[in-house]
């Protein structure tokens, strides 16, 4: 349970960590900081593909571990 507060702190800490670095970046420049902002949901929606493809492959690849290692989950050897 400790280890998932701990999590939790470190997510917030660098969500609020990046806020204040947009925010510093709009003071001081806020072109590129409005750009940085309509930027990323584009930027998002063209790596989107990109990440179910990373999905896929993951499954791919846990199956093909399942599959080799059945024999040895059969015979009683540790997984």
């Amino acid at each position: 349970m400790k280890v998932d507060i701990t999590r939790e702190r470190i997510k917030t800490g660098w969500t609020m960590l990046s806020f204040l670095l947009w925010l510093i970046l709009f003071v001081i420049c806020w072109p590129l900081a409005l750009l940085a902002l309509v930027a990323y949901p584009v930027v998002w929606v063209i790596l989107l593909p990109l990440r179910l493809v990373g999905i896929a492959v993951e499954g791919v690849l846990g199956l093909l571990k399942g599959i080799v290692m059945l024999p040895a989950r059969v015979l009683g050897g540790r997984p």
